[in-house]
């Protein structure tokens, strides 16, 4: 029989197989008396032609002789002998043979050598594969089990020995279930018969399996199986490879989870869900339960600085098990940790804390004996806690529980934790980070924008603010509505070029301005030609000292400022490069009026012109900046045609024409910071306002008294009259002293307080000093201030006027005082 050729894949014959190999019998002398028909294949000699020689002469050459010796000298000592000898042909050639040898014992005690001989290749090749098949069964790291076809375990090698705990002559005979537990084994029966039935190998197919000598521990194992069968394809049973892959596998699951905990923590800046983001990865794969809690400053969106003792707040929770949910503190709860407890130990030391085993550890149950006893009851028996740092910094712990999975943590469990909660640590700072600054942003928001407009007699008031930056919530655009002198109100829309905290602060700087330069009671031009000095200042104070700019440098701003009057129905507007506003009559009426332009602020030496308008009684003035007309890419006339449909329905609230604007014209995410005030006017019943026009004589004062005394009794403010004829008394006294002989105005208005206003033709403004004991005057002004809530004046182009407030409600505490 012929043997396979080499790399056919085919496991090579028994090359001594009788039926195979030459055989040669040698008496105790080393004569031949045998020779096989195989033998004269393989050295060409014919029987004749060697029975009865010496096979040290007809079969060896002399070169060879001494190894021939010695071989045949360990085979008399040892009684057999095999190896590879060179052979001579009958060619002439050697021919490399492998040879076994055995006495054989005659009658007598005679002695006869039996050989049996094989090509040395064909040896080789056998003994290779005989090699190969021990080091399966000795020396493979693999496991290896031979099964029949009942799948009972025929046998098995060392490495599957060492990986079941049990023997091979224990395993001999058994199922798979036998040292396996749960589904594994069916899952592994089923597979193996399916390779059985078809013949289809199983080709490294991995699967977690639990060991009946180790049930708390899951391993997880490669499986290549194949189906044996003999030369005439009889299925003989199945063979299968096991690998315990454990670690590798751990280490693809680890690498997995952190890839995950990537992606998925993080998404947003909010704090809350950041954390219930790490909650949500570790759960299932790592834990059973987690809880997040951080230190209740980090809550916050602060830094650090409690004592790592000090309040948690529980910011997230998850668990596979519905029941924990309502054994673990909820999400929002603020507590303290026991000193005792694993977590309260973690926070002090900033290390990882290990209780593999929760009965052994009892210093748990400190926390809350009773939650204790519920969790010990839902089987949880294994937690790790974790720190959460960041930059150096302690934001707070992760805590993880086992109670579905019966394996307890280990430290490649800890590992893996604190892996992906420093990543989950650096975006839950982020997140806090972005807290504080949004915090920061907020609270600069509420510095610089009013926040609740107050009731004003002369307008109802409502407003829109967007800025194009939501992470700051600020911008550069900004409104105000600030009360003036003699029941008048300003109205202010403004816009700085740029965007975020630095357009921001410089809106502050010339909202603050504005307030100044209206308790001046600048008129409206002049206002805007003192903000266009201080934009030209601040753009001088960005410069540094060699002309390098330390920050985006302001461009300038638009501004437009309105007086009105609630008296007079008048209003009086002036704009630096600003839209105009938009007036609605009571009809629905909507009308831009031409105002006169100005330049925009920055600019510097130009002038700005007011221009004056007469409002009926619940007229709308909309004033506005370029982004809420122009955020929807649309022109400026195409916006401007858009806000005049929003504002034209009359009989709504000024809150619901807010929205109806913000409809017409916004996106949700505005590219421009957007300002809308709207205000509805109101005026003065004739009945809350008299006036008077005095002679520039003595008398005057006199009058003014009267006058004063009479109006108050007939408005009910009698209690006010003492008080209020001393201060008119002493207005139109200094009126009359100073000013040039011009005709004295006397002015009451009852409003939310009591305003008494003189005007005379002077421009001298009055100066509140303090008078010495020997001087005779000089105290009037003094005691107007002392009687009065508010006084001031302000500059007409005819003149002045001189103002004071009374409160209406215990006005005459102060005199009596």
């Amino acid at each position: 029989m012929d043997a396979p050729a080499p790399g056919s894949g085919e496991a090579p014959e028994d090359p001594f197989a009788l039926h195979n190999s030459a055989s040669v019998v040698l008496d105790d002398r080393g004569m031949v008396v045998g020779w096989s028909e195989r033998a004269q294949e393989h050295l060409g000699y014919l029987p004749g032609e060697v029975l009865g020689r010496m096979a040290f002469e007809v079969l060896f050459d002399s070169r060879d002789r001494e190894v021939v010796r010695e071989a045949a000298a360990v085979c008399v000592r040892d009684s057999g002998w095999s190896g590879v000898l060179p052979v001579l042909h009958r060619s002439g050639r050697r021919v490399e043979l492998g040879f076994r040898a055995r006495a054989v014992i005659r009658a007598g005690s005679a002695r006869e050598w039996f050989l049996v001989l094989a090509p040395a290749e064909e040896v080789l090749r056998w003994e290779t594969d005989r090699s190969v098949l021990d080091g399966l069964f000795r020396r493979s790291p693999i496991g290896l089990s031979v099964h029949a076809p009942d799948l009972s375990v025929l046998r098995i090698n060392r490495a599957l020995a060492r990986f079941t705990q049990l023997s091979a002559a224990e395993i001999r005979g058994r199922r798979i279930g036998d040292f396996l537990i749960g589904p594994d084994v069916e899952t592994i029966e089923t597979r193996l018969r399916r390779v059985l039935d078809t013949g289809a190998p199983l080709i490294f197919t991995e699967q977690p399996c639990h060991l009946r000598s180790d049930p708390d521990h899951e391993r997880v194992v490669s499986v290549s199986a194949f189906r044996m069968q003999d030369p005439a394809g009889g299925i003989l049973g199945v063979t299968q490879l096991v690998e315990d892959v454990t670690d590798r596998y751990r280490a693809r699951r680890r690498l997995a989870l952190l890839n995950r905990a990537s992606a998925r923590i993080g998404t947003t800046l909010d704090l809350g869900r950041t954390t219930r983001e790490l909650a949500d990865v570790a759960v299932p794969d790592l834990a059973d339960a987690v809880s997040v809690d951080l230190l209740e400053s980090v809550a916050r969106g602060e830094e650090n600085a409690e004592e790592v003792s000090g309040s948690v707040r529980r910011m997230a929770v998850h668990s596979v098990v519905a029941e924990a949910l309502r054994v673990m503190y909820s999400a929002g709860e603020v507590f303290r940790f026991d000193p005792r407890t694993p977590q309260a130990r973690c926070l002090a030391e900033q290390q990882p804390i290990l209780e593999p085993v929760l009965r052994s550890s009892p210093d748990w149950y400190f926390q809350d004996p009773e939650r204790a006893r519920r969790a010990v009851g839902l089987h949880a028996h294994s937690l790790i806690v974790v720190p959460l740092t960041a930059r150096g910094l302690l934001l707070g712990l992760l805590s993880l529980w086992r109670a579905e999975r019966p394996e307890p943590f280990e430290e490649d469990d800890v590992t893996l934790a604190e892996e992906f909660a420093a990543r989950a640590a650096l975006c839950i700072d982020n997140a806090r980070r972005y807290t504080q600054q949004h915090q920061a942003a907020l609270t600069l928001q509420r510095s610089l924008l009013p926040q609740e407009l107050p009731a004003y007699s002369a307008v109802e008031v409502a407003h829109l603010y967007l800025p194009a930056d939501p992470a700051t919530g600020v911008g550069g655009d900004w409104f105000d509505v600030i009360p003036l002198s003699g029941a008048r109100v300003a109205l202010v829309v403004g816009d700085v070029v740029g965007h975020g905290l630095h357009a921001a602060a410089t809106m502050g700087r010339l909202r603050t301005a504005v307030h100044t330069l209206a308790g001046l009671d600048y008129a409206p031009d002049e206002v805007l030609s003192h903000l266009d000095d201080l934009v030209n200042r601040l753009a001088v104070e960005q410069e540094s000292a060699d002309g390098r700019r330390q920050g985006r440098q302001i461009v300038g701003a638009t501004c437009l400022y309105a007086v009105y009057d609630p008296v007079s129905r008048r209003c009086t507007l002036a704009r630096a490069g600003h839209l105009p506003p938009a007036v609605v009559t009571p009809d629905g009426t909507v009308s831009l009026p031409d105002l006169p332009e100005g330049p925009p602020l920055g600019l510097g030496g130009l002038p700005f012109e007011s221009a004056e308008l007469e409002l009926d009684e619940g007229s709308l003035l909309a004033l506005y900046t370029n982004g809420l007309v122009e955020a929807r890419g649309l022109d400026l006339d195409e916006g401007l045609e858009r806000l005049r449909g929003a504002l034209s329905r009359p009989g709504r609230s000024l809150e619901e024409t807010c929205a109806a604007v913000r409809n017409a014209l916004l996106p949700d995410h505005p590219p421009d910071d957007v300002a809308l005030l709207l205000a509805r006017t109101r005026v003065l019943a004739p009945e809350q306002v008299a006036s008077w026009e005095l002679p520039a004589e003595p008398t005057a004062p006199a009058r003014a008294r009267h006058l004063a005394d009479t109006t108050l009794t007939r408005w009910g403010l009698g209690e006010l009259a003492f008080t209020a004829e001393l201060v008119v008394s002493e207005l139109v006294t200094n009126a009359y002293r100073y000013g040039g002989g011009t005709p004295v105005s006397l002015r009451l208005i009852r409003d939310r307080s009591l305003i008494c206003e003189v005007s005379d033709g002077s421009s001298t403004a009055p100066h509140l000093r303090r008078a010495r004991i020997t001087d005779e005057g000089g105290r009037g002004l003094f005691l107007v201030a002392q009687l009065t809530e508010r006084w001031g004046t302000r500059y007409t182009r005819d003149g002045k006027t001189v103002w004071t407030e009374f409160p209406l409600a215990g006005a005459t505490e102060g005199l009596a005082g």
